[in-house]
């Protein structure tokens, strides 16, 4: 059982919480090819204020998967938001036409308003620059399925560290495993926050923070790529100096572990070049197919259904 009812950040997540959703995401791996019935009845609210297209549909997919039914919204310009509804009031609603929401929203903690009032599980699919939890799990079962273990790894995390939610939330819920080597690669404006730097070592981790990545891939048996997030700049001249800062090619990888995995949350921009996608090192398309098989646990897990 999950020591959470909803999933807002990856901070209510417990190493014990984390273990049950990727163990149950094993399972529905090995069956990926069936339909089951344990979600028979029970209806996702899928509401995404801002785009998306893994997060959005691995959500509807998983819930399909499981027997259940999806009600979907995409935009504000569908909802009584354009009305001036808020967010806590159309928790209170909402709560009475489904049985768990997934909500994605531009505003941080904009979530947490809305699942402060509902009386069904949220689970928070992306608040602006903060929070992607369910992305973190996914993450780290991608991790898991390639590397055979996540304690004790080196891994590097490129690009935009500072307004990237998925991979500060990776970051926090790798900070619950043991041993593990974090080399933060960015621009100096992109840099990770000193809070978590801070939590990750207070963690008892190793964290080197480093303004270039060709010296360091050798070392590495996971490199996590990030776009750089135009639409978090306000001013665009900024988002041109550092949006080309990094690249992955495949003469990057020359003398790298036979054994690297090369994640990417997507959508990628430049950061990596498509010479790479058949590399044996590419993990970034099945890291999406992944998240089919986590949101499925997630879902199973949150409504306590049946095994």
């Amino acid at each position: 059982m999950l020591s959470f009812q909803n999933l807002l950040s990856v901070n209510e997540l417990s190493r014990a919480d984390v273990d049950v959703i990727l163990k149950r995401a094993t399972q529905f791996h090995e069956t990926s090819h069936q339909i089951s019935e344990v979600a028979k009845g029970k209806i996702l609210a899928s509401l995404f204020f801002e785009p998306s297209t893994r997060t959005r549909f691995s959500f509807e997919a998983a819930m399909y998967r499981l027997g259940g039914h999806v009600v979907t919204m995409e935009s504000s310009l569908a909802s009584s938001i354009q009305k001036g509804e808020t967010l806590s009031d159309m928790g209170r609603i909402m709560s009475g036409y489904c049985d768990i929401v997934t909500m994605r929203h531009a505003i941080p903690y904009s979530i947490k308003e809305f699942a402060q009032h509902a009386t069904v599980p949220v689970i928070n699919a992306g608040d602006g620059p903060n929070q992607h939890p369910s992305q973190s799990l996914l993450d780290a079962y991608t991790i898991k399925f390639f590397q055979k273990k996540i304690d004790h790894l080196t891994i590097g995390f490129v690009g935009d560290l500072k307004f990237g939610r998925t991979v500060n939330s990776l970051m926090q819920l790798l900070s619950l495993f043991s041993g593990i080597t974090f080399y933060c690669i960015s621009h100096p404006t992109l840099r990770v926050s000193p809070d978590l730097v801070a939590t990750l070592k207070n963690s008892g981790h190793t964290v080197i923070e480093m303004d270039n990545m060709n010296d360091l891939l050798p070392e590495l048996d996971v490199v996590y790529m990030t776009r750089v997030q135009k639409e978090r700049f306000v001013n665009e001249k900024e988002y041109l100096e550092v949006k080309d800062h990094f690249l992955l090619t495949p003469e990057s990888l020359v003398g790298c572990k036979s054994t690297l995995s090369i994640l990417h949350p997507l959508p990628r921009v430049n950061e990596i070049s498509p010479a790479l996608d058949a590399h044996p090192a590419a993990h970034f398309f099945d890291q999406a197919k992944f998240g089919l098989f986590v949101r499925m646990a997630l879902i199973s897990e949150m409504l306590k259904l049946e095994k």
